[in-house]
């Protein structure tokens, strides 16, 4: 996993170079750029959710798009933790 994040961080390092932008770029750019790299790791798998039949929302949800793009949300750990509790809840009264 470290070696295939060196060597994409060594070609986006070498695009950088052929478009003459330099390493830290200003921040706009960067933010703009890191938005593309996270937007385009998720056509894949949304691609495969919609040939699977899947609606937009759905391929979207099933991928776990937000999360991996937004990281996790303001109230979502509080909403795992009950989640977990109750599985574990339910577990012990079966």
């Amino acid at each position: 996993m470290y070696l295939l994040s060196l060597g994409a961080g060594l070609l986006v390092g070498v695009i950088y170079s052929l478009l003459n932008v330099r390493s830290p770029a200003p921040p706009l750019v960067a933010l703009v750029g890191l938005l593309g790299i996270l937007a385009g790791e998720q056509i894949v798998p949304v691609a495969r959710q919609l040939l699977a039949g899947n609606g937009l929302a759905r391929a979207w949800h099933q991928a776990k798009c937000a999360p991996h793009m937004f990281g996790m949300l303001p109230g979502h750990h509080s909403d795992q933790a009950k989640s977990a509790s109750s599985l574990e809840g339910t577990e012990k009264h079966s």
